[in-house]
């Protein structure tokens, strides 16, 4: 419990801004002003703990909408497009075959066919089982496709192993998505049986959509060096709701990552509750150990992984391998039963939320490039937490004397995945 201490510590003694907690007195609204609502202290001090951490300040007045399974993913998304004037920037690791490929291509073709600047960049490893007749439709049409660390060029470990995981989509610079969703049969549906995924997507509001813009910039550019960097308008960043968002990029790195850094932040800032569904849950040591740390400190700390229905069995081993020492602590497990959950979300003391593409694994910690909001709202947070209190009705919790009890075999998987569990 020592390190979470001296983060609370440290973090207890960083000022709150000016002004920040206090009611507006300013007096009437001018037209068109959006009047942002006045911060709790302990919300206050958590927002400056996490811009001391990370050194991104939170973008304030945005609207966030929850996006639940491909039945309101993927025709909010289509819709975005196929409204936009004047440009489409989407960048995803997943875009596989099937339904939703074909829907998602037929609306970048006729954004571009109608003089939407659109772009498309493609992870080379993540996408690399696109149907290659449709990557013809979009040069046909005029979309700007690129593949961010191309197979053909994989000459070094690093590029295999490093790529982007960002899942991004901004149109006309004003009104963006990111979460868990890749674009595939799987995340069709509504999450009825095993063959439709269940997962989160959100669509954003306002100046926030400015992080989510930079993200694909600067994946973009690594690819092509040589182009300018698009300024969006100013007229459209002006506040539409009162959710404040803070946009946090990670990229690969060789042993830490800014993503690694704001999810210890969030673990030591949590006082009552830590809430995290994630679908590949392999942390590394000292991320499990501030787990660890903030149950034995007396704080709720429950995660939610998938059951049976996993598309990467070997990760779910890695991960049960901190099962024990978890659940010894009083750290609950939950395991989602009807089909594969695939959202990533964290909510600590109902008023922070971390949403986006980053997993509670070493790939996303430390290898890949990743994109996570945090909103600070409380609100908000309980629109989070009614959603996930349906996920976990879901679930079945995973007890320590169950654990305790598992065969020979499991345990001897769990050790082997220990050798390449860094990869995963």
């Amino acid at each position: 419990m020592e390190t979470v201490r001296r983060e609370r510590a440290r973090i207890a003694d960083v000022p709150i801004p000016a002004g920040v907690g206090r009611p507006d007195t300013a007096g009437i609204p001018e037209p068109g002003e959006v009047r942002l609502a006045p911060v709790a202290p302990r919300l206050a001090q958590h927002r400056a703990a996490l811009v001391s951490a990370m050194g991104v300040p939170f973008f304030e007045g945005n609207s966030v909408q929850i996006l639940k399974n491909g039945d309101e993913i993927f025709p909010a998304m289509l819709a975005a497009i196929e409204e936009a004037q004047a440009q489409v920037d989407f960048l995803t690791y997943v875009y596989w075959t099937g339904d939703a490929a074909n829907r998602f291509g037929e609306a970048l073709c006729d954004a571009a066919a109608r003089g939407v600047a659109v772009r498309v960049l493609l992870d080379g490893v993540g996408a690399f089982p696109m149907d290659r007749q449709l990557l013809q439709r979009f040069k046909a049409a005029g979309v700007d496709v690129r593949w961010f660390r191309p197979v053909k060029r994989l000459g070094v470990f690093r590029d295999l192993t490093h790529r982007t995981h960002r899942k991004v989509l901004v149109c006309d610079y004003s009104v963006g998505f990111t979460g868990g969703v890749g674009i595939g049969t799987e995340w069709e549906g509504n999450a009825r049986n095993p063959d439709e995924w269940r997962d989160t997507h959100f669509r954003i509001l306002g100046p926030a959509v400015q992080g989510l813009q930079a993200a694909f910039i600067g994946n973009w550019l690594e690819c092509c060096p040589h182009d300018p960097v698009d300024l969006p308008p100013v007229s459209t960043l002006s506040p539409v709701g009162s959710v404040p968002i803070q946009v946090v990029r990670s990229t690969a790195a060789l042993s830490w990552s800014d993503m690694s850094t704001l999810h210890r932040t969030l673990l030591s800032l949590a006082r009552s509750s830590i809430r995290i569904c994630t679908p590949y849950f392999v942390p590394d040591p000292a991320t499990a150990r501030f787990l660890v740390d903030a149950a034995r400190s007396g704080v709720d700390v429950s995660i939610l992984v998938p059951g049976e229905h996993i598309d990467h069995r070997v990760s779910k081993v890695a991960g049960e391998d901190l099962y024990e020492e978890l659940l010894d602590n009083g750290v609950e497990i939950w395991e989602y039963q009807p089909t594969m959950i695939h959202q990533k979300i964290t909510v600590v003391d109902h008023a922070l939320v971390s949403i986006g593409s980053a997993n509670l694994n070493h790939r996303s910690l430390f290898q890949d490039d990743e994109v996570q909001l945090v909103a600070a709202d409380s609100d908000f947070a309980g629109e989070v937490e009614a959603m996930l209190d349906e996920d976990w009705r879901g679930a079945v919790p995973v007890t320590p004397g169950q654990w305790k009890r598992r065969g020979r075999l499991q345990r001897f998987a769990e050790t082997v995945t220990r050798l390449f569990r860094r990869q995963m």
